[in-house]
């Protein structure tokens, strides 16, 4: 489904590359930003527009129409000096929506000093999601939220198959919601009743405070 967002990538480095292919693949469209002429070449059939420039230059960034797109993502993560500049340079020009990629705390504390709107931190989410996968042969997925909270899917046990959602009772025992159940690829309720009864192997998807979601996990799966 083709989405009327248009976004700007700056950097096509390994995160940049992969996150203007997503993007494009969803229906948004992407203005794909690198100084290297190898790395614009290589996204040009893959984005809607790519463009070779340098973006500490304002006037540049000016000139291609910048302001006109809901999102902008610096994702240079191994210079941080041209990724806090290029970022003070995006909210002196007045971008809404301003992500940026951060190689370490430290750049994300000057990061969020200047304005930025959203740090990202591939590398340490990605090891956060793989660490949860393998520490638990039932979570198949994990979303951190924020320090506390989390979502995650849970495959379910012979512990609770065969309940319902009322007589597992997650909301007021565990202070979790079960906001949707996976029964199939094709075949997902989403905020189900609390009559829905839960089959072997389905897939729950919970939202919660991260030590009841443990807790649920420890008890129930």
């Amino acid at each position: 489904m083709k989405s009327n967002k248009e976004f700007v990538v700056i950097g096509l480095g390994r995160f940049g590359g992969s996150l203007c292919k997503e993007l494009t693949s969803i229906g948004i469209e992407v203005l794909a930003i690198d100084k290297d002429a190898e790395r614009v070449q290589e996204y040009n059939s893959v984005v809607s527009h790519s463009v070779e420039l340098d973006a500490v230059d304002e006037q540049a960034l000016i000139e291609i129409g910048i302001r006109n797109f809901d999102c902008v993502v610096v994702s240079i993560g191994e210079d941080i000096q041209a990724s806090i500049l290029i970022t003070l340079i995006l909210k002196e020009i007045g971008i809404n929506q301003i992500w940026v990629k951060a190689r370490d705390d430290y750049h994300q504390k000057v990061l969020e000093k200047i304005g930025a709107d959203k740090i990202i931190h591939p590398e340490r989410d990605m090891a956060r999601r793989i660490a949860h996968h393998i520490s638990s042969d039932k979570v198949t997925d994990y979303i951190e939220l924020s320090k506390d909270f989390s979502i995650v899917e849970i495959i379910a046990s012979s512990k609770i198959a065969g309940k319902t959602l009322s007589k597992l009772d997650a909301q007021d025992r565990y202070k979790c919601t079960i906001v949707a159940i996976k029964k199939s690829e094709d075949e997902i309720s989403i905020i189900p009743s609390v009559d829905t009864r839960i089959d072997l192997n389905d897939i729950l998807v919970m939202i919660g405070n991260n030590k009841a979601l443990e807790r649920f996990e420890d008890e129930r799966i």
